[in-house]
């Protein structure tokens, strides 16, 4: 699906970029007035509206202030100037967030193969504006107000029917909708957690994990992920030393590795689980990118002693948030209580826009086409890896995630801030791992691979030194 052109910027936004430049680089210091309506407007080329616009903009942020009488000026002191506020952090250390701030706080400019979701360019935003021309159409109720407690009831139906064809049967009254999967987690945190308690996650798992469940004050144990999934062995000596509350873990297109886990190996760990009374948090937010459905604990399980949660944020629209979790019946009144108590609701605007776009086709046809570029994209990429000197841990049946060893003797967060500093952001092994074992790996994301100097770039962090 073809991308609209960003739009060039209004008047103005030129005129108010043009002052904002002048006072970061000191040509308007602190107090300094400004030219006059009228001049500023000659010079421009503008209207004296637009210039107007622009001060009342600048105004509004604080930039600048306006004096009776006397015109505008410079606002107050200027703040220290911070290269660190223009530029990637390259002495960060790499710790659980290291990725996520890199990836998001950088500038467009910037190659991302580290980074966790899908290209702009890959989204179906010409589906989503009309969803939201539509839902503008519909009422000012659709716009204003909370949603029902569960989550909009139409989308609710949905997921349920989505997720049965996953081999999941799970009531409507059975799923409530959140803003996200990581707001989803938070809150069985808080429903299940009490400080001190004890949970297991994959060794490498998703880097959130850490900093979230550090954040609830509970121990974190990592068990040693295959590529068929836990270390079975690994997991009952954990489960029996520990006890711990719950198992997080992905079970198909597992974040970093892109492992699925395999049925005898989901049969072994429900019966693990149920042998050491420990529940499940199955995170399902990449599952919708699979060729084919796999095996879920939750499937098997029968949402008994296993959650899962989900969002559409990876394959639709981080922006638009909209999130869910599927829990067993006596859960749901409870959990419900806590949602409100935390945010009073899920957005309902969200939701209206996220099931249009599912019953409309929009959804369907933008995932048969993103699991298309994958397929295509991730052999390109392994073909580059491979050629750069790294090894594929496994090879993934679908997803975005390759997750690759550098050669011997190489630490990956050396690599990653080497390569940060040319510009491209990578995804080092320590981050997503509780031992120290990712220290060799990279986490890539195959679709944000497709530029050549990103291997260029790695080629050269790999030998010490700038591309």
């Amino acid at each position: 699906m073809k991308s609209r052109a960003p739009s060039p910027p209004t008047l103005v936004e030129t005129v108010t970029q043009a002052i904002a430049e002048r006072i970061a680089s000191r040509q308007l210091a602190p107090g300094a007035r400004l030219p006059s309506v009228r001049s500023f407007a000659e010079s421009m080329g503008v209207s004296k509206s637009t210039v107007v616009e622009a001060y009342d903009r600048l105004g509004a942020e604080g930039a600048i202030v306006a004096r009776r009488g006397s015109g505008f000026y410079v606002a107050g002191k200027t703040r220290p100037l911070c290269l660190k506020t223009v530029g990637p952090e390259l002495d960060r250390a790499v710790d659980p967030l290291w990725i996520t701030r890199q990836s998001m706080q950088s500038g467009p400019d910037l190659l991302k193969p580290g980074s966790g979701w899908l290209p702009t360019a890959w989204m179906p935003g010409d589906a989503i504006r009309r969803g939201l021309r539509h839902l503008a159409r519909e009422g000012t109720r659709s716009l204003v107000c909370y949603d029902q407690p569960l989550g909009l009831a139409p989308l609710r139906a949905q997921i349920a029917r989505r997720m049965e064809e996953k081999g999941i049967v799970a009531d409507a009254d059975q799923i409530l909708l959140l803003d996200s999967a990581t707001q989803a987690v938070d809150l069985l945190c808080r429903f299940l957690l009490a400080p001190g308690d004890t949970v297991v996650v994959d060794d490498p798992c998703y880097f959130n994990y850490h900093a979230l469940l550090r954040a609830h004050r509970v121990t974190v144990v990592g068990v040693p992920f295959t590529p068929t999934g836990p270390d079975l062995t690994a997991l009952e000596t954990l489960l029996s030393a520990h006890r711990p509350r719950f198992y997080l873990t992905n079970s198909a297109l597992h974040n970093p590795t892109g492992a699925t886990l395999a049925p005898a190996i989901v049969h072994r760990v429900l019966r693990l689980a149920e042998a050491h009374d420990t529940l499940i948090i199955e995170d399902d937010i990449f599952g919708d990118l699979e060729p084919e459905p796999a095996p879920r604990l939750a499937g098997f399980d029968g949402l008994q002693r296993v959650i899962q949660v989900g969002s559409f944020s990876k394959t639709l629209s981080a922006s638009v948030r909209c999130g869910f979790l599927a829990v067993r019946p006596d859960w749901i009144e409870p959990l419900v209580d806590l949602k409100l108590a935390m945010s009073l609701g899920n957005g309902h605007l969200a939701a209206l826009l996220m099931h249009r776009l599912i019953t409309d086709g929009t959804y369907r046809r933008h995932l048969s086409e993103v699991r298309e570029k994958l397929a295509r994209d991730r052999g390109l990429a392994a073909r580059r890896l491979e050629a750069a000197g790294l090894t594929l841990w496994t090879e993934p049946r679908g997803g975005l995630f390759l997750w690759a060893a550098l050669p011997e003797g190489l630490d990956s967060g050396d690599v990653a801030r080497r390569a940060l500093g040319q510009g491209v952001v990578l995804a080092p092994g320590a981050a997503f791992s509780t031992s120290g074992a990712g220290t060799r790996f990279l986490r890539f994301n195959v679709a944000h691979c497709a530029e050549p100097r990103i291997f260029s770039v790695l080629d050269a962090a790999m030998q010490g030194g700038p591309a």
